[in-house]
C-alpha cells in the first residue's frame, strides 16, 4: 500500500495555525506519524466506501473531492559501470477544506502541495533528502491530468501525451543533489490494487483508497550529488493513491514493500500493524508476473517477518531493516536488506524510506517503507 497520505496528518497539523491540533513533536522538531494517524478526515471530503470505476486519463489527474493523494515515484538506477542508486520522488496533494476557496483573493487555495525527494548512493553508503511545500495558489504548485503535468515550483513530474502518462519526465533538484529521468511504459500493465482498486486499511468505513501501480517502468537519465553527475538507467515503480482516510485507533502503522524480481516478476506487499506490532488482515498485496497476470497476496499464503534492526542516531528510532518474505505456493522465499541503513526521513513528519537488494530464491532489487515506529 502506499499509505504517505496518511503522513499528511501530521502535514496538515503543522501546516494550520491552530496550535491545540498541532500534536507533540519530537526534540528534533519533526512529528511521529503514529501521532496523528489515527486522526479521523476533515468533514466534507469523500471517502472510499467500494469500488468504483476508473476512468483515463482523467485519474492521473487530481481528486479534490478527496482529502489527500499522491504521484508516488521510487527507482533503482545505475551507471553503465555498474555504480547503484536508488531514488525516491513523491508529491503529495493535500485538501485543507473541503469545497472550494473564498473568491476574494487569488491568494487563497484549499489545496496544498509536499514534495519530497531522495537519492541513495550505495557506493558511498549516503542518503539525501529535501522537503518542499506551497499552496496550489498562482500556479505555484497543481496537478492537470490531460496531458499529465504535477508540479510543486521546479520539482515537476510531466508528459506530452495526452491519452497515456508515458514517456514521463521526472526533474527536482535540490542545491546537493538532484534527478532527471524519463520514464517509459515498459510491457507491464497498470495494476489495481486491492479489490479492482480499492484498497482496505482497516475495518472501519471508509477507511480505504484507490490505488492502482506501474510496477516496472524503464527509466534512464541523470542524477547529480554535490557538482557530480551520473548517467543512469535502471527501473522505476509508479504509485497512485487517492483517500479520506486514517488509520483505525488499533493501528499503529505499516511496512510496505515493493520489489522487482530478475525472473521478471514484480512484487508488493504491505503489513498493517496493531499497537502490539502484530500483522493485521488488512495486510495485503500484488505479485505480477512476465505477462502482467497478477496473483493476489494476504497473511493465508504471504510471510513478511523482520530479521535485523536498525536504531537511528537522529531520531532514536528503531527499525526493522532486514525481512525474510516467503510465498510458498510461488516458490518464493526472499531475504531483503536495506542498500544503506540509515534511509531515514527526517522532515516534518518522520518515516523510513529507501533502497532494498533482494537475495534467496530470487534476485532483484526494490524499495521499503516503514511508517509508526516510536522510540
Amino acid at each position: 500500500m502506499r499509505l504517505p497520505g496518511l503522513l499528511i496528518a501530521g502535514l496538515l497539523m503543522l501546516g494550520c495555525e491552530q496550535t491545540d491540533l498541532a500534536g507533540t513533536p519530537d526534540t528534533d522538531g519533526t512529528i511521529p506519524v503514529s501521532e496523528r494517524m489515527a486522526a479521523p478526515p476533515q468533514p466534507g471530503f469523500r471517502r472510499a466506501e467500494g469500488p468504483r470505476e476508473f476512468d483515463f486519463p482523467t485519474d492521473h489527474g487530481a481528486h479534490p473531492e478527496y482529502a489527500t493523494e499522491w504521484w508516488y515515484f521510487t527507482g533503482n538506477l545505475a551507471t553503465r559501470g555498474g555504480r547503484p542508486f536508488g531514488y525516491q520522488l513523491t508529491l503529495f496533494r493535500v485538501g485543507l477544506a473541503a469545497g472550494p476557496p473564498a473568491d476574494d483573493s487569488p491568494l487563497r487555495s484549499t489545496q496544498m502541495y509536499m514534495g519530497h525527494l531522495a537519492i541513495t548512493d550505495i557506493q558511498s553508503q549516503q542518503h539525501y533528502s529535501a522537503e518542499r511545500f506551497s499552496r496550489a495558489a498562482y500556479g505555484l504548485a497543481g496537478a492537470q491530468a490531460t496531458p499529465l503535468k504535477v508540479w510543486l515550483g521546479s520539482w515537476e513530474i510531466s508528459s506530452d501525451s495526452r491519452n497515456e502518462p508515458f514517456p514521463l519526465s521526472l526533474r527536482a533538484e535540490n542545491e546537493d543533489f538532484e534527478i532527471d529521468l524519463t520514464l517509459q511504459a515498459g510491457n507491464k500493465p497498470r495494476v489495481l490494487q486491492g479489490e479492482d482498486g480499492w484498497s482496505r486499511k482497516s475495518a472501519e468505513p471508509g477507511n480505504a483508497s484507490y490505488y492502482y501501480s506501474y510496477t516496472r517502468l524503464p527509466s534512464e537519465g541523470r542524477l547529480r550529488i554535490d557538482n557530480q553527475w551520473y548517467e543512469v538507467d535502471g527501473s522505476s515503480w509508479f504509485d497512485r493513491e487517492w483517500s479520506s482516510s486514517a488509520l483505525g485507533s488499533d493501528q499503529a502503522g505499516w511496512d510496505w514493500l515493493s520489489l522487482q524480481l530478475q525472473d521478471g516478476r514484480d512484487l508488493m506487499f504491505y503489513r498493517m500493524r496493531d499497537q502490539q506490532g502484530r500483522a493485521q488482515v488488512f495486510s495485503q498485496g500484488v505479485l505480477v508476473d512476465t505477462d502482467g497476470r497478477t496473483f493476489r497476496l494476504n497473511l493465508d499464503n504471504t510471510r513478511l517477518e523482520p530479521t535485523d534492526h536498525w536504531t537511528s542516531e537522529t531520531s532514536g528510532v528503531r527499525y526493522p531493516v532486514a525481512w525474510r518474505l516467503k510465498v510458498a505456493d510461488q516458490k518464493i522465499d526472499l531475504q531483503i536488506d536495506a542498500a544503506l541503513r540509515d534511509q531515514e526521513m527526517n522532515h516534518s513528519v518522520r518515516y523510513w524510506e529507501g533502497a532494498v537488494i533482494v537475495s534467496g530464491s530470487h534476485a532483484g532489487v526494490g524499495y521499503l517503507e516503514m511508517s509508526g515506529y516510536t522510540r
